[in-house]
């Protein structure tokens, strides 16, 4: 069995084998993708690990999956898109395709649009059994404007509804993050892996589809921001990571912030 709260140095296919069945509430995660970057050379097997997935979700559970393209001799690759329709083949609903932005990335295109942005794909496993969706402010508070509508049985008719502007609305599904230096994270240790993911990203993720004292998986811990945010937000955690240099990396992060926490 599993222990809680721990991240394991091993394969994640091997840990994910001792996970019972339906017994994970959510799964924040970003895998290797497309050789952009060698993650210590190691590889993986994205078809089990996604059964592996679909077999540990809870009913109602859900999956975030990061991830992006490379491009390869002047044409993207797909790879996010063909990983989004096996998940589907597995069972799982594709509930949202959302866009994390990265709101300052670095210049590296010569002949097409600069490219600021990473797939977050949303699976459940059937009807998503919490959505504790964020809202932000609207701009136009106190204002009235015209809503339109279209009549479902008539195509061609388009109604028109004068509608207060509320207070607030839920946030969009395109999420704009700093992803520049300690932005990220002000963990100095966790720069020492090629790919932080974002705190912000993983936090706003964790507190939409998941309660106090639910279990968060990552299969690829990398340098433990899903473990760190699930911490800091009532959660408990699980993660896999095959690189022991990046298990120490993510270990020292979370005894750094107990420590913290055992000052305050």
């Amino acid at each position: 069995m599993i222990e809680l709260n721990k991240i394991y140095n091993e394969d994640c296919l091997e840990g994910m084998k001792r996970i019972p069945d339906c017994s994970i509430d959510l799964t924040v995660t970003s895998p290797p993708y497309d050789d952009l970057r060698k993650y210590n050379g190691f590889s993986w097997d994205f078809e089990s690990v996604s059964k592996e997935l679909f077999r540990v979700t809870k009913d109602g559970g859900i999956v975030v999956w990061v991830v992006g393209d490379a491009t390869v001799k002047g044409s993207e690759t797909g790879t996010s898109f063909k990983q989004a329709l096996y998940f589907m083949e597995c069972g799982f609903n594709l509930h949202d395709t959302m866009i994390y932005q990265k709101e300052n990335p670095l210049p590296r295109q010569r002949n097409r649009y600069e490219q600021t942005f990473e797939y977050m794909f949303v699976f459940s496993k059937g009807k998503p059994k919490t959505t504790n969706l964020i809202r932000v402010p609207c701009k136009g508070f106190g204002r009235s404007r015209i809503a339109t509508a279209r009549d479902n049985n008539k195509d061609d008719l388009v109604i028109n509804k004068q509608q207060a502007v509320g207070k607030t609305k839920i946030k969009s599904n395109v999420w704009v993050i700093n992803s520049s230096g300690y932005s990220t994270t002000k963990d100095k240790v966790a720069f020492q892996h090629p790919a932080i993911f974002p705190e912000k990203l993983v936090e706003d993720h964790i507190l939409s589809w998941s309660n106090h004292m639910e279990t968060v998986l990552d299969p690829f811990m990398g340098s433990g921001t899903t473990a760190k945010m699930a911490m800091l937000n009532g959660r408990n955690y699980v993660g896999f990571e095959l690189s022991d240099t990046y298990c120490d990396i993510a270990n020292e992060r979370i005894a750094n912030h107990l420590l913290e926490r055992q000052g305050d």
